[in-house]
């Protein structure tokens, strides 16, 4: 039985146009029963403006945006690069370090111009992904996911994307670049976050199924 806001039971919104982060999400979700759709499904969806101070406000205005636009349930993210020796930069703005319609080519330059001469035990950096869940109604809830390593002298590696060729991974001797996609999806700071909020969003699943079991119930309007 549909509901007045045409809820699909298992479907959510994966709100991003970036089709690598939609790549690593499929994949990383592959094992859980919810259908994740694309916005390719929903011709006219706005490019959510990420004017937040903090990955967390940015995730979840994009994550409240494609919600309230699709009238679906949606799942976004923001991710920033941390890097301890200059001061947590390019953090928030890690997407656009090089100016705005920069490539990643041009952020790790710029990136690595930075760093240069630095010796290792000053590299310190960490990946940090915030996973914003949110409902057409306008609740939201996040989580996150860290992983820790070092900036590297050069790029290293063929696969990835973003800052990947420049970011060490000291556990395993070589950067996210080289390891490939199903070794780095089993460690990333997005697959920390999506192990985080997995549990979240098949509570909320159960949560819907519930509502939709009863005739005159709407669906949730809270993530619980």
């Amino acid at each position: 039985m549909k509901t007045p806001h045409s809820y699909e039971p298992f479907k959510v919104v994966l709100a991003t146009h970036n089709e690598h982060k939609v790549m690593e999400i499929m994949a990383i979700f592959s094992d859980i029963p919810i259908q994740f759709v694309t916005l390719n499904n929903y011709p006219g969806a706005p490019e959510v403006v990420e004017d937040g101070k903090t990955l967390e406000e940015n995730a979840q205005k994009k994550a409240y945006e494609i919600a309230r636009f699709t009238k679906e349930i949606a799942l976004a993210d923001d991710s920033g690069l941390e890097v301890e020796f200059l001061d947590g930069m390019p953090g928030v703005i890690s997407a656009r370090f090089a100016g705005t319609n920069c490539s990643y080519a041009d952020n790790n330059t710029k990136l690595l111009k930075s760093m240069k001469g630095v010796p290792t035990e000053h590299r310190k950096a960490r990946f940090r992904c915030v996973m914003a869940l949110a409902v057409p109604e306008g609740a939201t809830q996040t989580v996150q996911g860290v992983l820790n390593g070092y900036i590297t002298d050069r790029a290293r590696g063929e696969e990835g994307f973003g800052y990947d060729p420049v970011f060490l991974v000291p556990e395993q001797g070589k950067t996210l670049s080289e390891l490939g996609p199903k070794l780095k999806n089993g460690l990333s700071h997005r697959y920390k976050a999506l192990q985080a909020m997995k549990p979240i969003l098949l509570k909320l699943r159960d949560n819907i199924l519930h509502h939709l079991d009863k005739s005159s119930a709407g669906p949730p309007t809270e993530i619980i």
